[in-house]
């Protein structure tokens, strides 16, 4: 109890600046901040929470698809309606770190090291998994991987209390299923296959365990199936271009991956962890026979989940996605979202194989444990980001100078529509504009060729820029070569635009009114845009240059 009960305490600690700070806590901005926290807000002022397949969201592209959004039996979507984004955030953090840790705790006391003398690592090893940075819009969908496997092992076992079944049925509400779950069953379903091969018998209790949960996902997640199925307008992608890579780059894509890891899984192996690894496998032959076959097996999984990840981005999968349009349009590379569940359950493996070396070992063993709970404590958001010098949430999002520009403009919201440049578009959305641009993995294809023509002067620079854009577009920004793939130009950066080609005709013949730009342009009024008025506050990071489009004054002509 004493273990559990200082286990509590650090998650606690790690969780204290969210609930201490508020809306000055440093968080996650990439694919947190500039994404998923802003389209929630939206999504709460639209009230199209509960939308019909076809409805539309004005606010974002005269009419983003309301099942870009994901859907109304997400609790985390509640979360956010029925509380301030900041309060919903941190509570959402909390329930995820208490799932993750409970579920590894269980699932290594309970199928992987049952024996008294693994109890600190077990529990050390949970803490450890409970407080990796994961990716927080993705809820549960990694970090409860591990409570999940825990209920389907048990019931595969003849275990078939409500604790199981509560724990399959709550889940996919608080998951993902194209952000780790689907991976995650497709694991486990082919242990129900191995079931039935070697024991020559339907175990009816899991495989009905599983079907539930996936029957569930299809249920909860109806907004995806349906529009993948209904569907008969192109989105964006259709265009996705990701297996690009030469042979050599992808080999040393594997071994980065299995090294590193990847960016919304991480796992922070690469200190501590590994090297455990390295000296358990020099142990192993002294191992017992089931734990080291165990060990073997799962490191050799490991090893392979890096190489499909990789391999998914080798150019000779191209002819392939090209006649299946599923290759394309679902991430199967995702496979790696296992990688989580699999690291930490081999890092206590490896601890228990050292800690039957006894001697030093056991001692080596606790201070790896306690270095790991160290390096992730220095990848807290708050400490990272604020040593990097980014925005605090409050700054991030700064409504106090955005209304400073909504007054200014006086006109309702509605009415006119914005773009940024050098600035993340969900900062305006946030605010209550209604932007041309976005941030969305699922939007019209039309649109994004309609999108092209306003900037495909810069786009015509910047082969990087044309290649992202062209090849993803998932960010459908207003791209400049001379400040490319960056959106946040702070105004301690005073950059300025000397070159800029903006399609401002387009831009006007598309709704377009204003730009929001974070830094100055300086041939503005050859692209038909005047500057209105600059705001910026002391509380600020950002300083706002608004530029009214104008190209009938500028070019003397009719649109």
């Amino acid at each position: 109890m004493r273990g559990l009960a200082a286990a509590a305490l650090i998650v606690a600690i790690y969780l204290l600046p969210l609930f201490l700070l508020g809306e000055n806590a440093h968080v996650r901005i990439h694919d947190n901040l500039d994404s998923n926290v802003g389209w929630y807000k939206v999504l709460k002022e639209s009230g199209q929470i509960a939308g019909s397949l076809d409805a539309v969201i004005p606010q974002i592209i005269n009419g983003l698809p309301r099942n870009a959004f994901g859907n109304e039996f997400n609790l985390l979507i509640w979360l956010h309606y029925f509380l301030p984004s900041m309060t919903a955030y941190a509570i959402s953090q909390t329930i995820v770190r208490i799932a993750a840790f409970a579920g590894m705790y269980l699932l290594l006391k309970t199928h992987v090291l049952k024996g008294k003398d693994a109890l600190w690592i077990n529990i050390g090893t949970a803490l450890c998994f409970a407080i990796t940075p994961f990716w927080p819009s993705g809820m549960l969908s990694t970090l409860g991987q591990p409570l999940a496997l825990w209920a389907f092992l048990n019931i595969r076992k003849g275990k078939n209390t409500w604790r199981e079944w509560a724990v399959i049925i709550l889940l996919p509400f608080y998951s993902s299923f194209v952000l780790g779950f689907f991976f995650f069953l497709a694991m486990v379903f082919l242990v129900w296959v191995y079931d039935l091969f070697r024991c020559r018998r339907v175990n009816v209790p899991f495989a009905l365990s599983l079907f539930i949960m996936a029957l569930l996902f299809v249920c909860i997640e109806y907004r995806l199936f349906l529009s993948l199925v209904l569907t008969e307008e192109a989105s964006s992608r259709n265009e996705f271009l990701a297996s690009k890579l030469e042979l050599p780059r992808t080999i040393r894509l594997v071994f980065k991956n299995f090294l590193i890891g990847h960016n919304h899984v991480m796992t922070l192996h690469t200190l501590v962890i590994l090297p455990v690894w390295v000296y358990a496998f020099w142990f192993i032959r002294k191992a017992e026979s089931g734990l080291r076959r165990f060990f073997l097996l799962l490191m050799l999984f490991n090893f392979l989940l890096s190489v499909w990840y990789a391999f998914w981005f080798y150019k000779g999968w191209q002819p392939v996605k090209d006649e299946f349009s599923i290759l394309k349009t679902f991430n199967f590379a995702r496979f790696h979202f296992l990688r989580p569940l699999v690291i930490y359950v081999l890092f206590a493996v490896g601890l228990y194989i050292l800690l039957k070396r006894q001697g030093i070992w056991r001692g080596f063993v606790y201070k790896c444990l306690i270095l790991q709970i160290l390096v992730l404590f220095a990848f807290n958001d708050e400490v990272v980001y604020r040593v990097w010098k980014q925005p605090s949430f409050k700054e991030f999002y700064s409504e106090p100078l955005f209304d400073k520009v909504k007054s200014y403009i006086g006109k309702p919201q509605q009415t006119y529509r914005v773009a940024s440049v050098g600035l993340h578009p969900v900062i305006a959305q946030y605010n209550g504009f209604y932007t041309l641009d976005t941030y969305n993995n699922y939007y019209p294809l039309e649109y994004k060729h309609r999108f092209r023509k306003l900037i495909e002067g810069e786009l015509s620079k910047n082969r990087q820029l044309r290649n992202y854009f062209d090849h993803w577009g998932g960010r459908c920004y207003i791209f400049a070569d001379e400040l490319g793939k960056n959106y946040m130009y702070t105004k301690d950066l005073d950059i300025k635009i000397k070159n800029f080609s903006f399609n401002t005709k387009a831009f006007q013949e598309m709704g377009g009114d204003y730009l929001l730009s974070a830094v100055k342009i300086m041939n503005a009024e050859e692209n038909g845009l005047l500057l209105e008025k600059t705001f910026h506050s002391p509380e600020s990071p950002w300083k706002i240059y608004l530029y009214r489009a104008n190209y009938r004054a500028v070019n003397g002509g009719a649109l």
